[in-house]
């Protein structure tokens, strides 16, 4: 979390009140919303509070989508505790989950032989470099990949040779630096593969995130809210890291949680609470009056 370089760029959260100036004039079609770090806690939980707000989006007629870096084996807890309501985008962008039925219904993966390429130009450039990579259907890792708390923990995946780990489509490739800052690896990894892949990351450690080119939490949401004849300014978007700002930017309102990335709350229109303080939920009930 960045709550500590948050409260340096002097930005005030957006406080509840009945008469909110930007307040739209009427109902959003649309909420979109990332997970963790932003809707969630930062244990992980769903507090009543926000899964309230989020039943209310959806009795109100309004679409509620999940727009996420978390792969589908990640979200059976979060449609267990939202009583399988929405839509969620993982992978930012790469897979379309369908909350009520907990199936894949879209697919945007990398092709085999760019999954290969990409590794092959990162590991000669940054030999320090680790993988692994989400399929449609698991996680699989090299040995020497440093497993996060999710998967430390018995989530999924299986240890393979990097010959394997490449061996087949994937909807995103993960890479992990030792001791590299995220925002300088991710400059690197752009410069190197950003002509392969989409790269990104989400989290305080040097983990690239990188999808199908051109593929990112905007591109899906635009497509699912065309499918839906929603306009993007039929909008509202919240979010907390680098992996949100293309669905920041193109929602027609955004806002981040006061804990988000620096980068994240310069490109926004709004900034509520944290989200341990539940700030997703704290707008929503303006939105809708609750």
């Amino acid at each position: 979390m960045y709550g500590a370089r948050a409260s340096q760029c002097k930005l005030e959260p957006v406080m509840a009140s009945p008469h909110l100036q930007h307040r739209p004039s009427r109902l959003p079609r649309l909420i979109a919303t990332d997970l963790d770090g932003t809707a969630l806690r930062s244990d992980g939980t769903i507090s009543p509070r926000t899964a309230a707000a989020f039943a209310t989006v959806e009795e109100a007629g309004s679409t509620l989508v999940f727009v996420t870096g978390r792969p589908p084996r990640w979200m059976h807890l979060v449609a267990g505790v939202l009583r399988h309501r929405g839509l969620a985008i993982c992978a930012n962008g790469a897979l379309v989950y369908d909350l009520h039925t907990e199936t894949i219904v879209e697919s945007h993966l990398i092709d085999q032989p760019t999954l290969a390429e990409t590794v092959r130009r990162l590991r000669f450039e940054i030999p320090e470099l680790t993988f692994a990579v989400e399929y449609e259907g698991g996680f699989a890792h090299e040995s020497t990949f440093r497993l996060g708390r999710w998967d430390a923990d018995g989530v999924g995946g299986k240890r393979v040779e990097p010959v394997t780990l490449i061996s087949q489509p994937c909807a995103k490739l993960l890479a992990l630096h030792p001791s590299m800052g995220p925002d300088e690896l991710y400059a690197r990894v752009k410069a190197l593969v950003g002509d392969l892949v989409t790269a990104t990351h989400s989290s305080g450690r040097a983990l690239m995130e990188m999808s199908a080119h051109g593929i990112t939490k905007a591109t899906a949401l635009a497509s699912l809210a065309t499918r839906n004849q929603i306009k993007a300014e039929e909008v509202v978007a919240f979010g907390d890291m680098p992996n949100d700002l293309p669905m920041l930017t193109w929602a027609g309102t955004s806002y981040a949680v006061a804990n988000a990335h620096p980068d994240v709350l310069a490109a926004v229109d709004h900034i509520t609470t944290t989200n341990n303080d539940d700030g997703v939920a704290m707008i929503l009930e303006e939105l809708y009056r609750l």
